[in-house]
């Protein structure tokens, strides 16, 4: 598959536009476009008018290329110029009725007829993750299509989230293009540099508050409570010790991070992953995130030794961990992994698969 990567930094989003259709060789079958957020509605319309044929999403925020990060500045496209095939969609009415709109994206599956060893769904979306996962994986379950997707994050404060989709700009919504790879495979993969001693100690949530994602009580005692007498850190400084230590809810052999945001009067911790009734919750800790780091692109090098292309999405607290390490540009540099392109999104929270997550990375390598 052949992709290409174009920036601009122009005045204006009209001329940043211009500018991107001068460093493209080639009209692309997909983009993937990251903005500033007051550009977005007129580079959504200018993209779509440049490129009537192309599939397009794209949003706002927080985004890198290469080794580069972009906050909120410029225009940065990854376009999908040959050796795949893309459907781009929208799922609308995420806090209300997402399965409504999921026939686009099963209208998508129908015409490229996709396998989950050529193909992923990569998406952003602007609320009620658990819900649009759920609606999604009850809907494409039997396609094991896997599903990468990101929280938009960095809208300016008083203003809505905000997502494109082919020529059209969208609020409570997910933007979604189905890529599949027509000349090779693509690995997908989730890292998570956190993890649990082996004798660490298990907690029931014993009571929960679904609609504000918030822990009120472990195995019947307010949650924060629990967090301190464990961990040794007092209330007043836990939601300061997330990027030490974040809760961990325990699926199986598996852990999904759930990242603390507030401490409520009566010891509850709201999160930005929804914590359910009679989930085992886990106080997990930072590990040796280089060696992890390391590992996990080991790894994909001997899962796709010529890759072309590399999208990924990191948390917004792997972000500020590895920039406050001054490590975040050595980190993108193994993150390209010898791909001729590479980008990615610095989101609120992470989708992978069936499941919404936070503090963690997700991941898709074309061959």
């Amino acid at each position: 598959m052949k992709s290409q990567l174009a920036s601009s930094y122009a005045a204006s989003a009209a001329l940043a536009v211009d500018e991107i259709r001068e460093k493209l060789a080639g009209v692309p079958k997909g983009i993937i476009f990251y903005c500033n957020y007051s550009w977005i509605e007129q580079v959504t319309e200018s993209l779509k008018m440049a490129y009537p044929d192309t599939e397009i999403i794209g949003t706002s925020g927080i985004w890198y290329h290469d080794d580069t990060v972009d906050e909120n500045k410029g225009l940065t496209v990854t376009a999908l110029m040959d050796g795949c095939e893309v459907r781009a969609g929208v799922i609308k009415h995420l806090a209300t009725v997402p399965l409504s709109d999921v026939i686009h994206l099963d209208t998508a599956v129908k015409e490229l007829r996709p396998s989950g060893s050529d193909s992923v769904i990569f998406e952003f979306c602007t609320n009620d993750e658990e819900v649009l996962v759920s609606t999604i994986h009850m809907q494409l379950d039997h396609t094991q299509l896997p599903l990468l997707g990101g929280t938009v994050y960095g809208t300016p404060e008083g203003s809505e989230p905000k997502v494109s989709v082919n020529g059209r700009v969208y609020t409570n919504a997910c933007s979604f293009i189905l890529i599949k790879n027509t000349t090779g495979r693509v690995y997908t993969a989730k890292e998570t540099i956190y993890g649990a001693d082996q004798d660490a100690v298990t907690h029931v949530a014993t009571r929960v508050d679904l609609t504000q994602k918030r822990l009120i009580e472990l195995d019947n005692r307010p949650a924060a409570e629990v967090y301190s007498d464990e961990t040794g850190v007092a209330r007043s400084n836990i939601i300061g010790n997330v990027l030490n230590s974040p809760l961990g809810r325990v699926i199986e052999d598996d852990v999904f991070i759930a990242s603390m945001k507030e401490i409520g009067s009566d010891g509850s911790m709201a999160c930005y992953k929804r914590i359910n009734l009679n989930d085992r919750i886990r106080f997990l800790k930072l590990l040796d995130y280089k060696k992890i780091n390391q590992d996990t692109f080991d790894e994909t090098r001997r899962q796709i030794p010529s890759p072309s292309l590399v999208l990924s999405l990191n948390c917004i607290y792997r972000y500020t961990l590895f920039s406050q390490q001054g490590y975040m540009s050595e980190y993108l540099r193994g993150l390209k992994q010898g791909a001729l392109v590479s980008a990615g999104y610095v989101g609120g929270g992470e989708q992978y698969n069936t499941q919404h997550v936070n503090q963690t990375m997700v991941m898709a390598v074309f061959e």
